[in-house]
């Protein structure tokens, strides 16, 4: 299968494959995790792959300590600044109004590009985060970022945040795989009534245990691979999967989801499976 290619009509306009933001801009369809990708050389030669493979849509933070790596590959692609879609987030120390302002400075200079097309709060870990989004008010009015949004927040915390401020979140990225389901529900709910874009990291763990075997069947029967079916379902979601890899193959083999489709069974039997094991923190309770 070839990879599918996103096109461009204009900055920040992604034709095919994208969602829209409440911003007016959009975002790609799928995007490349860079989580514990390190060091920054390993991180630059996963991009450079991610982005030979068709992706366009590159996740990064402070906190993962390659942002530079990220930034070496996106110059030494060649591809068009205005073709690409940045993110990097803010870490829970950097919290605060005037630290968010030389946080986001920091991580553009190592990315080294002139803005951001998304800056997200990585954290509810503080109530200073809703100084910290003032801060992206100030950023996105600058022209420093394109958007902004935060990262593992509950519905309760995106609430909060909007009885503070007008603007809100352009995209909320959490935990979402067909083991969370349940889980998941209410802040999927709430943020796409809000028009707020969920993107899923850790979209496709799991999906080769035990518990994953329904996956297995319907990618056997499907003549795919279980990863393209966890993440062909966070699409038929309506949200954007972040997969991250450090094999080739799999970079490449994880963007070929277009080709396909999970009918309504078979959605039904991925939610089915939730079982509130995650991979990572729930914050719930944070701040």
């Amino acid at each position: 299968m070839q990879p599918v290619i996103n096109r461009y009509t204009q900055e920040g306009t992604y034709t095919l494959n994208s969602l829209a933001l409440n911003n007016g801009r959009s975002i790609p369809g799928i995007g490349f995790g860079t989580w514990q990708i390190t060091p920054s050389s390993n991180a630059k030669e996963m991009v450079l792959a991610a982005l030979k493979a068709g992706y366009r849509h590159i996740d990064t933070a402070k906190i993962y300590g390659n942002e530079d790596g990220v930034g070496e590959a996106i110059r030494e692609s060649g591809i068009p600044r205005h073709e690409l879609f940045i993110t990097t987030k803010l870490w829970n120390d950097d919290q605060g109004y005037d630290r968010t302002l030389k946080a986001c400075t920091e991580s553009i200079k190592k990315l080294g590009v002139d803005y951001l097309d998304l800056y997200l709060i990585h954290w509810p870990a503080t109530k200073k985060r809703h100084d910290s989004w003032r801060a992206m008010e100030k950023l996105v009015a600058a022209g420093m970022i394109k958007a902004g949004g935060v990262s593992n927040y509950t519905a309760e915390h995106v609430d909060q945040l909007l009885e503070r401020s007008e603007m809100v979140p352009a995209v909320n990225q959490v935990e979402f795989h067909p083991f969370i389901y349940e889980q998941q529900q209410a802040v999927l709910n709430y943020c796409h009534e809000k028009g707020i874009v969920i993107e899923a990291y850790s979209p496709i763990s799991r999906v080769s245990s035990d518990a994953g075997k329904p996956i297995k069947d319907i990618a056997d029967r499907l003549g795919t691979t279980p990863q393209q079916v966890g993440l062909r379902w966070c699409l038929q979601h309506n949200t954007v999967p972040m997969p991250r890899s450090t094999n080739i193959d799999h970079i490449e083999s994880n963007f070929q989801i277009y080709d396909f489709e999970l009918s309504a069974k078979d959605m039904k039997t991925l939610n089915s499976l939730s079982d509130g094991q995650r991979v990572t923190w729930d914050p719930a309770g944070m701040g």
